[in-house]
């Protein structure tokens, strides 16, 4: 059954996640969308960074998978869409539910840390033209995941990038979102001066 509420912070997510999701032996992103509220934007991109900066990241292809997500998602809130869609093999991508109860497991902790520093504030960089910075530094991070599953876990980082600008959407916290987008800048020029 598909859930209404929006998750006001990260260990919010994580309890509606527990929640929803049946006692199956493998769970699919389309039930994990259902138990974040599979309409609302901020909590599916939510999730797509917690498959990515969580173990889950650790299953070949699934990164991947969860950057399309982001990509699918933010180009339709830059559209202005009410409601996302997703094609099916998007959808019907399923983890083992050890995997997925591992997740929970290990994030409950980092929730619990991050959602301290969680508030209303610098609200101007997430409102209306904030959010569409926010969406397309989302679309920026996915691009650069499929290259780095390569690596395994690394494209956790990015992840992390994604947990921390859809929780600043969610709890409206513009300082958590200037650390992204400042955490993402470094990682660029890091890479650009790599290579050159």
């Amino acid at each position: 059954m598909e859930n209404t509420e929006q998750p006001a912070n990260l260990e919010q997510m994580l309890d509606l996640l527990a929640e929803g999701v049946e006692d199956d032996d493998k769970v699919s992103v389309r039930t994990m969308l259902q138990a974040a509220g599979s309409r609302s934007f901020a909590p599916a991109l939510l999730l797509a960074g917690l498959i990515m900066f969580s173990p889950l990241s650790g299953i070949p292809g699934l990164p991947t998978v969860a950057a399309l997500l982001v990509m699918l998602i933010a180009g339709q809130m830059l559209i202005g869409r009410n409601y996302f869609w997703l094609p099916d093999f998007i959808e019907g991508r399923v983890v083992p539910r050890k995997k997925f109860d591992l997740m929970l497991h290990w994030m409950y902790p980092v929730a619990r840390f991050i959602d301290r520093f969680l508030k209303p504030r610098f609200t101007l960089l997430t409102g209306n033209a904030g959010t569409m910075l926010l969406t397309l530094t989302c679309m920026l991070i996915a691009i650069s995941v499929p290259p780095l599953e390569i690596v395994p876990f690394l494209s956790s980082a990015a992840g992390a990038l994604l947990v921390l600008l859809s929780l600043s959407m969610i709890a409206n916290d513009g300082l958590v979102a200037m650390v992204a987008i400042l955490l993402f800048a470094g990682m660029l020029w890091g890479g650009v001066a790599q290579l050159t």
